[in-house]
């Protein structure tokens, strides 16, 4: 099945392993990703800070190639780039003038048709189907991930129609469920990690990382797994100085859904570029005789 492709900044640069990871196991659950051509950055959460119409313009364009693509749906695995996006074709789905104003400045106009995806709806579809629970060639008994969502998979600032709960999302640990994974109990999946504040208030990211780590740690999870790049990279890069700051031995690996999908499925731990986390992730995948 063929499905329009938003990567978006980050998969083609600090977390490229992320697109490598989407591109394989979806292809392996039957979705050919096109990517869209020519796409630019939805401005993520810089652009929402400085400019309104900036906010909603950027995300725009990809929207109107998006449409003239002629597929149906879009999905976007960055939780950062899903959000923005959905929140401009929401914004301009309810203001005739905002879009006449955008379009006007566009060579593909934003229709409106396509639907936007995140990885989450895609793979839950996967789970109900019973594809993702058929092709697990290998359980992932032993880990017990805390599943985490961050700010901005779930919470937006205006009314906008999504597949889960809002404060308690459940669709990482229906994946983790299908591949046999024991995802925990917890109370912090929602929370903030400080996203880009990491690069410019780091003691503030720290601090609200350390909240994250303590409360994972204490449930019993020996690793944490997310969809969002920015997320992934914040925990898994200051996981180090969070520890040391605040007292925490313990050091969880980081992953993203796609990797314990496709350790599942069989695929290399090599092949999916895990090596390439800051904390050492694959020690723990040979311990528990995932690979």
């Amino acid at each position: 099945m063929e499905i329009a492709y938003y990567p978006g900044c980050s998969l083609h640069a600090s977390t490229a392993f992320y697109d490598v990871q989407c591109r394989d196991v979806m292809g392996r659950l039957g979705f050919d990703l096109k990517e869209i051509r020519d796409w630019n950055c939805c401005g993520a959460t810089s652009a929402a800070k400085t400019n309104d119409f900036l906010a909603v313009a950027l995300p725009a364009r990809n929207l109107g190639i998006a449409d003239a693509s002629g597929y149906a749906e879009m999905m976007i695995p960055c939780a950062s780039c899903y959000s923005r996006t959905l929140l401009a074709h929401k914004t301009l789905e309810g203001d005739k003038d905002l879009r006449d104003r955008v379009n006007a400045e566009l060579s593909e106009k934003v229709q409106g048709k396509i639907k936007l995806l995140s990885i989450l709806d895609v793979l839950v579809r996967k789970v109900k189907s019973g594809e993702i629970a058929a092709r697990a060639e290998k359980k992932l008994a032993g880990l017990k991930p805390a599943c985490y969502y961050g700010c901005l998979q779930t919470r937006y600032p205006m009314d906008v129609e999504i597949g889960d709960s809002v404060e308690n999302p459940q669709g990482m640990e229906m994946v983790c469920g299908a591949l046999g994974a024991e995802a925990i109990e917890w109370g912090y999946k929602t929370d903030c990690c400080g996203a880009s504040a990491s690069v410019n208030d780091n003691d503030l990211s720290v601090r609200l990382m350390s909240n994250i780590m303590k409360d994972a740690v204490v449930r019993g999870a020996n690793c944490f797994v997310t969809t969002c790049p920015m997320c992934q990279l914040n925990l898994d890069a200051y996981e180090q100085k969070i520890g040391e700051r605040y007292g925490i031995s313990e050091r969880l690996p980081v992953y993203f859904i796609t990797e314990l999908i496709g350790i599942s499925m069989g695929i290399g731990a090599a092949e999916l570029q895990i090596d390439r986390h800051f904390v050492e992730s694959i020690e723990l995948l040979k311990g528990l005789n995932l690979i």
